[in-house]
């Protein structure tokens, strides 16, 4: 019981000091969406993944329009087709189908695995950004969005990122 007694004498003679530190404490927020929305880096690899990808992109929409018509013909004629003719031309359209599918998850695995080294690239910048502003500003903490649920205005430094970020 004494032990009781003594252990919270000594938590409550050590609250204040851990309270009068931690207002010492300067945290900041950085909103990573807003980053990922406004930073031109974050634009710019937008684009050069669309450029890179659309060639393979038109590709597949010309290979659907294809099979589209095949369906279609199938459809229309199937019924005064030749038993071998109707045959065959469901046969080109499994086929078809096949490589359109195949084709398409080639096309979004590469395009994801593209897109992924443009994030983890401007990750590492806008993290190198975000680590200079809290130096340089003295802050002790920088939390982001990902786990925040209120942030005032007063702790945002994004702004300030967003600026740097869009200097360079």
């Amino acid at each position: 019981m004494k032990l009781l007694n003594n252990l919270l004498i000594a938590l409550a003679l050590a609250l204040p000091v851990s309270l009068a530190q931690a207002a010492d404490v300067k945290i900041g927020f950085v909103s990573i969406a807003k980053i990922l929305n406004s930073a031109p880096q974050a634009e710019a690899a937008s684009k050069r993944l669309e450029k890179e990808f659309a060639p393979r992109q038109k590709g597949l929409v010309e290979a659907q329009k294809s099979l589209r018509k095949l369906e279609e013909r199938l459809s229309k004629d199937g019924a005064v087709m030749g038993d071998s003719q109707r045959r065959s031309l469901e046969g080109d359209i499994r086929n078809q189908a096949r490589e359109l599918k195949r084709t398409s998850d080639e096309f979004r695995e590469d395009f994801n695995m593209r897109r992924n080294e443009e994030l983890g690239k401007f990750q590492k910048q806008v993290l190198d950004v975000v680590n200079s502003v809290a130096k340089e500003e003295g802050f002790d903490l920088v939390i982001n969005d990902g786990a925040t649920l209120y942030a005032s205005p007063q702790v945002d430094v994004t702004e300030k990122v967003l600026r740097r970020l869009t200097a360079k």
